[in-house]
């Protein structure tokens, strides 16, 4: 896939519903990855469907996830079972002048595909760049994970190859015949806010990432 790319790369991926808010470069798809701190993991087994939250991170063009060796997701993953993958951002609650217009503002993408184990020392990095994803410079002062640790964690990644994103902005869309209805319209924005850090150990001072966290707080 191209960096510009406005086809879908797979049918299963082609947006039909409001299809002019979907999106299929990279870059649209990167943001929305990159701005998430979880997934949703669907997959089917003998029991039948699952979709499962797990922490995600986005290292070139993969998007990695990790558990215990014992998680029923992971294996299944790890032996090449079909996944869907999908992040969500809300961004606003948009009030109408109709019932039926209301809606939401949102960034969505859809990741298919199936997963390869990532092993030796790309696991270790690989964790390294999920701590680095949740603050700068970490990694660099923690105990990294040990030889037990390491052989105890599955680690993943699937390729952002068939993937599509799906984004709506701006105000509500109204029919004509309802614009001088005489009720308030607009959007009731919502975003994801850092809040003040709880400090539970801090022995040489407050690290840069963490007084940033705090800036952005109280912002």
């Amino acid at each position: 896939m191209s960096t510009i790319d406005a086809t879908p790369p797979s049918e299963r991926t082609r947006v039909r519903r409001v299809a002019q808010r979907g999106c299929y470069d990279r870059e649209t798809l990167y943001a929305i990855v990159d701005a998430a701190y979880v997934c949703h993991v669907a997959f089917a087994d003998e029991n039948g469907v699952h979709c499962i939250p797990t922490a995600c991170w986005r290292e070139g063009d993969h998007l990695y996830i990790h558990g215990s060796n014992g998680s029923r997701m992971l294996k299944l993953a790890a032996r090449g079972a079909q996944l869907c993958i999908t992040i969500t951002h809300l961004d606003g609650l948009v009030l109408a002048r109709s019932a039926f217009h209301h809606s939401m503002n949102y960034r969505s993408a859809v990741i298919y595909g199936v997963c390869e184990i990532v092993e030796g020392a790309a696991k270790a990095s690989a964790l390294d760049t999920f701590v680095e994803k949740i603050a700068p410079g970490r990694s660099r002062e923690v105990r990294p994970g040990d030889a037990n640790e390491l052989a105890a964690t599955t680690v993943l990644r699937v390729a952002i190859d068939e993937a599509a994103a799906k984004v709506r902005t701006g105000g509500p869309k109204d029919d004509e015949a309802d614009m001088t209805r005489e009720v308030w319209a607009g959007v009731l924005p919502l975003a994801l806010q850092p809040l003040t850090p709880i400090a539970d150990a801090a022995p040489t001072g407050t690290p840069g990432y963490v007084q940033q966290w705090h800036e952005t707080a109280c912002a």
